[in-house]
């Protein structure tokens, strides 16, 4: 049975992709999950998706960007509503789980911007420097 509690959406029936990623709690809004297929930054078994209104089925395998991590979702269920997420998760089986991809620290995600280097005396002066200034021109 589907755990979404419709007994009308069966294996033979088909979804939009973008209202089943808003339901299995992917993206808060459909319309963050449509703009990520108008992009052309989902695969479908492979294939880009470029149309929000693409029909999934159960079984199909699924690959985005979520932040910094990929996902690699297999659909199990459709959805009949966006229900809360212990149901959201019963929908789809993740095949490469965030906890795995955390240990391959991506090469391009560097969590730490270093802090910007300047030489004395370009640009604006810091802090430290206005009350140097302020001490000298005897503006205490």
């Amino acid at each position: 049975m589907n755990p979404g509690g419709n007994p009308g959406l069966d294996a033979d029936s088909s979804q939009r992709l973008d209202k089943w990623l808003w339901c299995a709690r992917f993206f808060k809004s459909r319309n963050l999950a449509s703009k990520l297929l108008g992009a052309g930054r989902l695969r479908l078994s492979g294939r880009v998706v470029n149309k929000a209104h693409q029909l999934i089925r159960a079984g199909d395998v699924l690959t985005f960007p979520q932040g910094f991590y990929i996902r690699v979702i297999k659909v199990l269920f459709l959805a009949s509503r966006r229900g809360p997420a212990p149901e959201a998760q019963s929908l789809y089986e993740d095949l490469q789980p965030i906890e795995e991809q955390r240990t391959q620290k991506p090469a391009s995600a560097s969590f730490e911007a270093p802090a910007p280097r300047r030489d004395r005396g370009e640009g604006r002066p810091t802090k430290d420097d206005r009350r140097a200034i302020d001490k000298l021109m005897g503006r205490e």
